[in-house]
């Protein structure tokens, strides 16, 4: 990924972050119930944000550090990855507009396989079978083991 799409991209998550951490504190607590609260696992995934954003920090200041030596890029250059940086943010505005009439397994699986047709390009059957697992395992964790209800879509499980 190119070094202007790589600030873009961490200016972005640390603005969800952000905005991510707001919208948790907004959450309401009551003085009884369980002892973790409802702002645990949101807390949890802002902190996976902050720890994404400091990771892609670090690997933007070692690619800068590496090239000090070498011809700076071309700026014109990143552009086909403003588009494919586009083309992603689009394609999870679609899947979370149709999370749930296509319910979480169905539209997360597909949601994966066209992420990864992409990224993982002529691997067809390991990227079905990646996406398909993680949509299952993840559906079944997150509704029999953390009793979190997920939408079915029309799907009959």
């Amino acid at each position: 990924m190119g070094e202007v799409t790589d600030r873009i991209v961490f200016v972005f998550t640390l603005t969800l972050a952000a905005v991510y951490f707001y919208a948790t504190a907004q959450i309401h607590t009551y003085e009884f119930g369980d002892p973790l609260g409802p702002k645990t696992f949101p807390r949890l995934l802002g902190i996976g944000l902050l720890v994404t954003a400091a990771m892609l920090f670090v690997e933007m200041w070692r690619a800068r550090k590496a090239q000090s030596g070498k011809e700076p890029q071309n700026p014109g250059s990143d552009r086909r990855h403003f588009f494919v940086v586009g083309a992603v943010v689009i394609w999870t505005a679609v899947y979370f507009a149709l999370f749930t009439t296509t319910g979480y397994m169905l539209g997360t699986a597909v949601y994966l396989v066209a992420l990864m047709w992409y990224f993982n390009a002529g691997k067809p059957v390991a990227n079905v079978a990646t996406a398909v697992l993680y949509s299952v395992i993840s559906y079944l964790a997150f509704t029999k083991a953390l009793g979190v209800a997920l939408p079915r879509g029309f799907l009959p499980f």
